[in-house]
């Protein structure tokens, strides 16, 4: 979780701060002073700064990085509940109101559903409790024995799908329900794979040693992956100061394309319904220059962009529901000053078309 710095044209720079300004109330502009780094283009004007209506799922507690599930009614990922020393995966209705915990043994990161619904995927330490906790936020000390899991919708008919001391984690289903892609980290180096969804036929497909990929999602084509990767020599430079760039890649791992190249953090990136967009966030810089993590939707053929979110807390992990109706997001709005608790919300995109069929 990351920086931008970038310099553009002090023209660019004037036009960009009087569209921010135009049409913008004083308490909105008192509101955004200090958050949006001028070195970045302002990729925003379209609405006006202003964010599309969006709750927090009631009930849920301390939660972060969720998916829905195919027909939009569930989602997925880690929450720490009242009974919890650390984060475990958990399920929540759209409204809030079902809520269960799949895994309660380890610690656990990055989950998914398969697009039947009945079954899903997860990371977790459980099986590997004597060796060194680390840090799923620092990729110089990733839990090792990190492994990856499947299991009904309930934690039950629980199937390993790796055996190994490694870092496996970051996984996702294919559209078809067919192949999991996920992320290993290998002696320091983090690559992508494939597998079967019953663990066999481990392929990996990125070979890059300068760069370390993984947070990749799968595109409605089935065969199209987007990921964000970071240079090596970059790895360690601290939360919200470290480059990242987004990739395309085939699902063999042929075809890499860069898709964005201005400097600063690019992260977190998941497709739209549409195969044409993605949501990613950008790293600004905020109030005393501290760093802002916003919520950007992008073009991926022409590279036209807007902005989402709007709020000086963290707001990250965006992804959307297959309807093209809902993104979810985790963001520490709301909390107390300088503490950082993530919370889930849902905001409702229905009206930037990029749903299913809109391509």
């Amino acid at each position: 979780m990351k920086k931008n710095s970038g310099r553009i044209r002090m023209i660019v720079l004037l036009a960009s701060a009087t569209l921010l300004a135009a049409g913008m109330t004083a308490r909105t502009d008192a509101a955004r002073q200090g958050r949006t780094n001028p070195a970045l283009p302002a990729a925003a004007p379209k609405d006006g700064g202003i964010e599309l209506p969006c709750h927090r799922i009631p009930n849920l507690p301390e939660a972060a990085e969720w998916y829905f599930s195919s027909d939009g009614r569930y989602l997925i990922g880690n929450a720490k509940g009242p009974s919890d020393t650390t984060y475990h995966v958990y399920i929540s209705s759209f409204d809030g109101q079902d809520i269960r915990r799949i895994n309660g043994k380890g610690e656990d990161a990055c989950s998914f559903f398969f697009p039947d619904g009945r079954r899903v995927l997860w990371t977790s330490t459980r099986d590997w409790p004597d060796l060194p906790k680390g840090n799923w936020h620092d990729a110089n000390d990733y839990p090792q024995g990190a492994e990856i899991y499947s299991s009904d919708t309930h934690g039950g008919s629980i199937t390993r799908l790796t055996t190994n001391r490694v870092y496996d984690a970051e996984c996702v289903a294919a559209p078809n329900g067919r192949w999991i892609l996920f992320g290993r980290q290998i002696d320091g180096k983090m690559d992508l794979w494939t597998m079967d969804i019953d663990g066999s036929n481990q392929k990996q497909i990125t070979f890059t040693d300068d760069w370390q990929e993984g947070g990749a999602q799968i595109l409605p084509d089935g065969e199209t992956i987007v990921t964000r990767a970071w240079k090596r020599a970059d790895q360690g430079k601290g939360r919200g100061m470290m480059p990242m760039q987004i990739f395309t890649l085939k699902r063999d791992g042929s075809g890499r394309k860069q898709i964005t190249t201005d400097e600063g953090t690019h992260w977190a990136p998941y497709p739209a319904p549409d195969g044409r967009h993605f949501v990613y966030v950008r790293v600004l810089t905020g109030a005393g220059g501290q760093p802002n993590w916003e919520i950007y939707l992008r073009d991926f053929e022409t590279g036209d962009e807007r902005r989402l979110t709007y709020d000086p807390a963290f707001d990250g992990f965006p992804s959307i529901s297959a309807d093209g109706r809902w993104m979810t997001f985790s963001s520490s709005r709301g909390g107390k000053p300088g503490e950082r608790v993530l919370y889930q919300q849902i905001m409702d995109i229905s009206s930037l078309g990029i749903g299913p069929g809109k391509h």
